[in-house]
């Protein structure tokens, strides 16, 4: 639970600094940050959802933080280089993925309130 409490702290303060200080990127740049947006937050969702399962490894998170950000701009520039939009299965995978982890993160949020309630 202190994980989520991390997360959204960076969150908070990312939005707050963001808000703040104006920073403006070059409209060629646009596809491969949103791809890469998508790319870590499937890596911050998948570390809440190995919190609560009790399997988180700060490695592994760091690792597949920067992996995942990468191999999206890479398939991005690959796309974009060929004509392709190779992007797309970034797009696909790591949505998909984002899902996934949202789901079993509200279930096991929805179940320990649960227990909660009732006293276990």
């Amino acid at each position: 639970m202190i994980i989520l409490i991390w997360i959204l702290a960076g969150l908070a303060l990312g939005i707050v600094v963001g808000f703040y200080i104006p920073f403006t990127y070059p409209i060629d740049y646009s596809l491969y940050i949103s791809v890469a947006i998508l790319a870590t937050m499937d890596s911050i969702f998948g570390a809440v959802k190995s919190g609560f399962e009790g399997k988180y490894d700060n490695l592994i998170f760091v690792t597949g933080f920067i992996g995942n950000s990468l191999l999206a701009i890479f398939l991005t520039y690959v796309g974009d280089r060929l004509g392709i939009p190779i992007y797309y299965v970034a797009i696909l995978v790591f949505g998909s993925r984002l899902f996934d982890n949202l789901s079993l993160i509200r279930r096991h949020i929805i179940s320990n309130l649960s227990n909660k309630k009732r006293g276990n």
